[in-house]
């Protein structure tokens, strides 16, 4: 059962994205770094229409959570009467909460792929042309003495991104993978509410439920770009390459969808913006 759903798996998202990969090294310059970015961006961009829907839905959902909260507490000792509430309230206002969820996940599903094409084609475990060839239509594949260029500004994209310090016993996160980290972070920040609003809603409420949503808010800010350093420096840093130009684009959609959104305090001590009255 396990091996079928993996054929599948490689059949319908792998192989797919292998090839177009080794398209692009072939059409641009035969690099595998430019490869990865020309396809990164391509891969992108043509799943964009995929999670507007989601985004769209979301931004209306962040724009009546308070009233949301309210019918909440109005309920709060029936569960089901609060979660019927909430979808009639959902309803007037033209609110599909889950539109587009599925193209989301499908989204995240192609990320997996790809990672596991990284992994599996750039491991220094083998040559890295039998790894693609064994992803790759017929009329795609490298000749068997393909020499493939790994090099790109100063990674080889089949090694980490990692640097070993003089006097140092572990190896430090190198430029391209702290970027992604720090863009990821900056993205989660744009992702949720204006932060002080949030505490606000949540000092008012005798529950700790909200006190809960913005301390995990703002755990998860710090979390997750901690373990893509962590677990970056033992991967590819092609991976690593694909990770920051998928966190810059995300970035965007944030930015796009909900603003400048926890970074508001932030922008506005740099003067950028003008930060809403607080009193």
């Amino acid at each position: 059962m396990l091996s079928a759903i993996g054929s599948v798996f490689n059949l319908f998202f792998m192989a797919p994205l292998a090839n177009g990969l080794a398209v692009s090294y072939k059409l641009f310059g035969q690099n595998l770094g430019v490869a990865i970015v020309v396809f990164s961006i391509f891969l992108r961009v043509a799943l964009n229409p995929l999670t507007k829907p989601y985004m769209k839905s979301m931004k209306e959902v962040k724009k009546y959570a308070s009233e949301v909260e309210k019918i909440k507490k109005r309920h709060k000792g029936s569960p089901a009467k609060a979660a019927q509430a909430q979808r009639d309230f959902y309803k007037t206002k033209g609110i599909n909460p889950a539109a587009g969820l599925l193209p989301f996940i499908l989204q995240f599903v192609f990320l997996i792929a790809f990672f596991r094409v990284f992994t599996s084609i750039l491991a220094d475990n083998g040559s890295i042309v039998e790894s693609f060839n064994g992803l790759l239509y017929d009329p795609i594949k490298f000749s068997t003495d393909a020499v493939i260029k790994t090099k790109f500004l100063y990674l080889d994209v089949t090694e980490p991104d990692r640097f070993a310090l003089a006097g140092l016993p572990f190896p430090v996160p190198g430029p391209v993978l702290l970027l992604a980290a720090a863009v990821q972070f900056l993205s989660s920040r744009l992702a949720v509410p204006y932060v002080k609003e949030e505490k606000r809603i949540a000092e008012k409420t005798k529950e700790k439920r909200d006190d809960i949503q913005v301390a995990m808010q703002s755990s998860l800010s710090y979390t997750f770009p901690i373990i893509t350093i962590v677990f970056g420096m033992s991967f590819p840093s092609g991976l690593a390459l694909y990770w920051l130009l998928f966190s810059l684009f995300q970035f965007y959609q944030q930015y796009a969808n909900y603003g400048w959104g926890g970074l508001t305090p932030w922008i506005g001590r740099l003067g950028l913006i003008r930060l809403p009255n607080e009193g």
